[in-house]
């Protein structure tokens, strides 16, 4: 197993070298995160095309913050541009026509005027998504959901937030994590990480109590407060980045964390293993955005790149591949899913716990400030990393 993961690793980044091509004289330019796309599907959508589109451009980036600060630059250049001609000069500035972001990032990158709605008339498996990632990508011009709302990207990848945790230390419990509620056992004390994100943990607890992890005014919400002094007593650390290496050494028997972080690991180490919280959890999404200033915005080729990834077996390869899952898993015919899928709840939750969790969607500016204040009210004297 580790062999085959490996090898694929390194036909990756081959591949990857090679598809990156002629960045300026491209038909279709993507700058993608790294690792989220196997570069396997981008040579076979390459091999599918006729002539004239054979030169295609995809440069993965290190991280998303990379990605949403090459949309700022970019835009900075179209109006420095702008100011010094009355020309548009976009030609000149070396614009990718689709870009990753995560859905963290896009409300800023619509009130910033970083990207352009999406056409879905284009985009022929559009109607094939989940209302749950419909939603996601409608909003008005502020960045808030809004079923009335624009389209401003298009989601192809997307994961949960887990529990992981030690079998060897939970078989001497005699019992395994099922839900958020087993957080706050006492025979877990001192023995739990938790992600430094006040939104997933104030999230979770709120979860626990029934409510919304969007929850607009957490102060009505009887019993929060005292719910987090408690599971803040049983955290050792928090941490957004070191979590799973406590985990694997023993010094902690269960991280709360991503699931693009943990299924790599568990596939890797049989000592440890994760479960998709049956309450509900939350659900995070990388999306294709459309950059404002593309002066190639209209070819055909960033809907065809999309709707390739919404392809049914296609989507399969690269959830199986990336363990990610593709947002249109959940409407796939079961009798269509391969059983590495089928047979993975972490990989594709059951519908009843995807109905039951949430995408973490923007708030008010006077609601962010209630659970910053909760937040730093509870979470001393815990070390955090």
């Amino acid at each position: 197993m580790k062999r085959r993961i490996f090898l694929t690793g390194a036909v990756a980044i081959t591949l990857a070298e090679f598809l990156a091509g002629c960045e300026t004289q491209a038909d279709l330019k993507v700058k993608l995160l790294k690792n989220s796309i196997p570069a396997q599907m981008m040579s076979k959508f390459r091999g599918e095309l006729t002539s004239p589109y054979n030169n295609l451009s995809f440069k993965p980036i290190e991280n998303l913050t990379e990605l949403f600060s090459m949309l700022q630059d970019w835009q900075r250049k179209l109006l420095l541009e702008k100011q010094q001609s009355s020309i548009n000069k976009t030609e000149n500035i070396n614009i990718a026509n689709l870009v990753t972001l995560g859905d963290y990032w896009l409300a800023n990158a619509i009130k910033q005027e970083l990207i352009q709605p999406l056409n879905s008339e284009s985009l022929s498996g559009w109607n094939k998504l989940p209302k749950k990632w419909l939603e996601l990508v409608k909003r008005n011009n502020l960045g808030y959901v809004d079923p009335q709302g624009k389209i401003w990207a298009a989601p192809y990848q997307w994961g949960t937030t887990l529990i992981a945790y030690r079998v060897d230390k939970f078989k001497t419990l005699g019992w395994q994590p099922k839900d958020w509620r087993d957080l706050w056992r006492s025979d877990l004390k001192g023995n739990i990480s938790l992600l430094n994100q006040a939104r997933e943990v104030i999230g979770l607890t709120l979860k626990k109590l029934g409510k919304s992890y969007n929850t607009e005014d957490i102060g009505q919400v009887e019993n929060l407060k005292s719910e987090l002094v408690q599971l803040n007593q049983q955290v050792k650390f928090y941490s957004s980045d070191n979590y799973l290496q406590s985990l694997v050494i023993g010094d902690t028997w269960l991280a709360v964390g991503w699931s693009k972080d943990i299924l790599p690991l568990i596939r890797k180490r049989q000592e440890i293993a994760a479960v998709v919280p049956l309450s509900g959890t939350a659900l995070w999404a990388n999306l294709w955005v459309k950059p404002a200033a593309s002066a190639n915005a209209e070819t055909s080729l960033t809907e065809k790149w999309i709707d390739f990834c919404w392809r049914p077996q296609i989507a399969q390869q690269m959830s199986l591949l990336t363990q990610t899952s593709s947002p249109i898993l959940p409407e796939i015919n079961p009798m269509e899913l391969s059983s590495e899928i089928k047979n993975d709840p972490l990989l594709l939750p059951s519908q009843e716990i995807i109905e039951k969790s949430e995408f973490l969607t923007p708030l008010a500016d006077s609601t962010i400030q209630q659970y910053l204040k909760l937040w730093q009210d509870i979470r001393q004297p815990v070390y955090i990393q």
